[in-house]
């Protein structure tokens, strides 16, 4: 979906959920049920105290909206950051975490040991996840989705927030990468990512932050 020429930019910044207790443990995909751990919730706290401060920065960078994928673990992320904005976390199944098929719940030790693996993280362009979704898919359906809500609410600012693949995914398009590359980008729980959707492109203006402050953002 190609921005309008006339379409002004929209800076969406994109949060990974917060740690939950099985997490760089099992492959949750998107089974019902997991919630945010204690470090979850102390990171979703901080991330909205970092996005509350950019937001009363500046006209120009006030939050209009929120969003989250319907997973638990991300409208539990979502919620304190639209408590501090005094707005409503509203869900959009786009954002949703890859569908991983029967891997869902797998142990991640147990995926290590597969030969399939290593296609996973060199070849994942060629790779469907058994009875789930392919990692082409999932970059389609989450680039559509953020090009869509940039379209919806230009020249605002929105917080969306998803999984770690998807968000990658998200970044290594906006950032002309490949998407067999992707794996070399790390989006850590909590961490906050930011593109600027303009009429000329994407502009990724940081990845992975934790502690920087959301107000350098622009673009050099």
């Amino acid at each position: 979906m190609a921005p309008s020429p006339s379409q002004k930019p929209t800076l969406v910044l994109l949060v990974r959920h917060g740690k939950t207790p099985t997490t760089g443990k099992v492959l949750p995909g998107r089974a019902p049920g997991l919630h945010l751990g204690d470090a979850g919730i102390a990171q979703a706290e901080r991330a909205a105290e970092r996005i509350a401060a950019l937001s009363g920065s500046s006209a120009k960078r006030k939050v209009s909206a929120v969003y989250a994928s319907p997973m638990e673990r991300t409208k539990e992320t979502a919620a304190p950051i639209a408590k501090a904005l005094g707005l409503r976390v509203r869900t959009n199944k786009g954002l949703l975490e890859a569908d991983f098929g029967s891997w869902t719940g797998r142990k991640l030790s147990d995926l290590y040991k597969l030969k399939v693996w290593s296609q996973v993280q060199k070849y994942p362009s060629g790779f469907r996840f058994p009875e789930g979704e392919s990692f082409s898919e999932m970059q389609q359906r989450i680039v559509g989705t953020l090009h869509g809500l940039a379209e919806n609410h230009a020249g605002e600012t929105i917080v969306a927030v998803s999984h770690a693949d998807p968000i990658k995914a998200a970044v290594a398009d906006a950032m002309g990468t490949h998407l067999d590359l992707f794996q070399r980008i790390v989006v850590g729980p909590c961490s906050i990512s930011a593109i600027l959707f303009t009429s000329g492109g994407p502009v990724v203006l940081s990845v992975n932050s934790m502690g920087d402050d959301l107000a350098n953002l622009v673009p050099s």
